[in-house]
């Protein structure tokens, strides 16, 4: 697969404790290491980037929670261009669990936006949510 960048980024809400959005994003990508930004005295955001490997863990989450078809079609919408721009729940996150959002707006909290950019999304999203329907009908 060609080169692909991962960016995470998620609001620090002021009544968030930073080590457990930590821990969500770390639950999603285990080796980003997100730093705070300060937007202003109220605000701060979390912000990292990470590797191909790192999706490892987010593709065995789509796995195990049978979600990867529903994935799949939510990354295919969100393609644009060379990036796929999509929002994770973050309390789900926090519990181990990937729960997409299709809007920003669904996670009361903000919500964990992966920019990932990679010259083929497609096969970024075949690798990362194969369909499960093809599968079954070549008896893999």
């Amino acid at each position: 697969m060609s080169e692909v960048l991962i960016r995470a980024e998620t609001p620090l809400n002021p009544t968030e404790d930073p080590e457990k959005v930590l821990r969500a994003i770390r639950n999603l990508l285990p080796n980003c290491t997100p730093t705070i930004s300060r937007i202003d005295e109220r605000h701060a955001k979390f912000e990292g980037v990470a590797r191909l490997e790192d999706l490892d863990n987010l593709k065995s989450l789509l796995r195990q929670e049978a979600i990867r078809d529903a994935a799949r079609k939510l990354l295919f919408k969100s393609v644009s261009g060379s990036s796929i721009v999509v929002h994770l729940n973050k309390q789900a996150a926090f519990a181990g669990k990937a729960s997409f959002c299709e809007h920003y707006d669904e996670s009361p909290l903000g919500p964990i936006t992966l920019t990932i950019t990679t010259e083929n999304p497609e096969q970024l999203i075949d690798w990362l949510a194969p369909s499960s329907r093809s599968r079954r009908q070549t008896g893999d």
